[in-house]
C-alpha cells in the first residue's frame, strides 16, 4: 500500500500527527514530514496512516493499493 500525500493542499492543522504520530510528524513552520516512506508502506502501519489520512480535513493524504 501507498501513502500519497498532496502537499500543495497540506494546510498543517496536525490533526494526521494527532492520529497517527509513528506515520506523520509537522515541523515548527507546520510543515508535513513522513516518518517512513510514503512507497510500500509497511503493513504494521497502515492502520495508523489510514487513521491520519481520514483525519486531514483538506484530504491532502491518502492511501492507494
Amino acid at each position: 500500500m501507498d501513502l500519497i500525500v498532496d502537499f500543495d493542499r497540506c494546510e498543517g492543522h496536525g490533526l494526521c500527527e494527532l492520529a497517527a504520530p509513528s506515520v506523520y510528524r509537522l515541523d515548527d513552520e507546520g510543515e508535513l514530514h513522513l516518518l517512513v516512506p510514503g512507497k510500500d508502506l509497511p503493513a504494521e502501519l497502515e492502520t495508523a496512516a489510514a487513521a491520519g489520512a481520514r483525519a486531514c480535513p483538506v484530504a491532502a493524504l491518502r492511501l492507494a493499493t
